[in-house]
């Protein structure tokens, strides 16, 4: 290579840097829509930027270079979800609700739907990043998926997401009237999401953290929707109604009363807690990430995350000791 060139590619390298950095965390979002995974999405973006750098010599500022990033973003998802099977959660595997004392069974095999830190995002419309909404958009074919997503979630013209994918308004707008149908059909809503938690929900929660410190079955119970759905992929089973998730914890969770404290996060713009587990050595290790969903003072939905590495992207300690803990677990709490 002459200096001359090498000269140039630094130039348009510093040129390329300065100009897409701003949209990272943004495209991360828009790769997790598309495929479910956190892990799939940093991977994603990188390969994004990385073909985004290669032609950013011939890019003529025909379109903004947020549109063109995110052209690049959807086609890079759509390569990379070819031949690949959905990420669903336990309720949407098409099987019938389970009992809380029969033998939970894990497939590792599946590639199961994870959750994202609200720390990884910039997210304007919480609503289209919770995890009934990324979920419902796996049941999705990838091309309506991805139309779906520039047109609802971006905003983009059928004109524009025409040109990104190759194909014609007339297709677009066919593709996303399938997709609509679908989601109607699962019946997903597009309510909005609170930016905040009420002082009433904050309360309810910090309930719902000290009955699990304390085990109180019945105080669970009691902050549960009457209708309320438990799901914790790897494990296939998903349990409808809060006695029968009462009987769930209370028969097939390991932990005691003071064994379980909880680590409040945020996820999928939803609050989530770390459960940390007691072991022997007096320590406390991460059992599951708890994604809550809530229905005014109520929990309707909780997602339990199993996995490793699942506490360090969201920030959590990996190890509590007993002086680690917070003020409010103490043994006579």
């Amino acid at each position: 290579m002459s200096t001359s060139q090498a000269m140039t590619d630094e130039t348009v390298g510093g040129d390329f840097q300065e100009v897409a950095n701003g949209f990272r965390r943004e495209l991360i979002a828009h790769c997790y829509r598309m495929t479910g995974s956190m892990h799939d999405a940093e991977d994603l973006v990188q390969e994004t930027y990385l073909r985004a750098w290669r032609a950013y010599h011939n890019f003529e500022g025909r379109s903004s270079v947020r549109t063109w990033l995110y052209r690049i973003a959807t086609n890079v998802c759509l390569t990379n979800l070819e031949g690949k099977d959905r990420r669903p959660l336990p309720t949407g595997l098409g099987t019938t609700d389970a009992d809380p004392g029969a033998e939970l069974i894990a497939d590792h095999e599946i590639p199961w739907l994870e959750p994202i830190p609200d720390a990884a995002l910039v997210v304007e419309e919480r609503d289209t990043i919770r995890l009934a909404f990324i979920a419902a958009l796996q049941h999705l074919p990838a091309r309506q998926r991805a139309v779906l997503i520039l047109r609802d979630v971006l905003r983009w013209s059928a004109k524009e997401v025409a040109a990104a994918l190759e194909t014609t308004p007339a297709a677009v707008n066919s593709a996303l009237q399938r997709a609509h149908a679908q989601m109607a059909e699962a019946g997903l809503t597009r309510e909005s999401t609170p930016d905040r938690l009420t002082v009433e929900q904050q309360a309810m929660l910090d309930s719902y953290v000290d009955a699990f410190w304390r085990k109180d079955i019945d105080a669970i119970v009691g902050m549960l929707k009457r209708d309320a759905v438990w799901e914790m992929p790897p494990f296939t089973g998903w349990y409808v109604g809060n006695t029968t998730i009462g009987r769930l914890i209370d028969t097939q969770c390991p932990g005691g009363t003071h064994d379980m404290p909880m680590l409040s996060t945020v996820a999928n713009g939803q609050p989530a807690y770390g459960l940390y587990m007691a072991q022997p050595d007096g320590t406390f290790t991460p059992f599951q990430l708890q994604v809550l969903t809530l229905a005014g003072t109520e929990v309707a939905k909780v997602a339990a995350f199993f996995g490793e590495g699942m506490f360090e992207r969201f920030g959590l300690p990996t190890v509590l000791t007993a002086d680690d803990l917070p003020e409010r677990f103490t043994t006579g709490g």
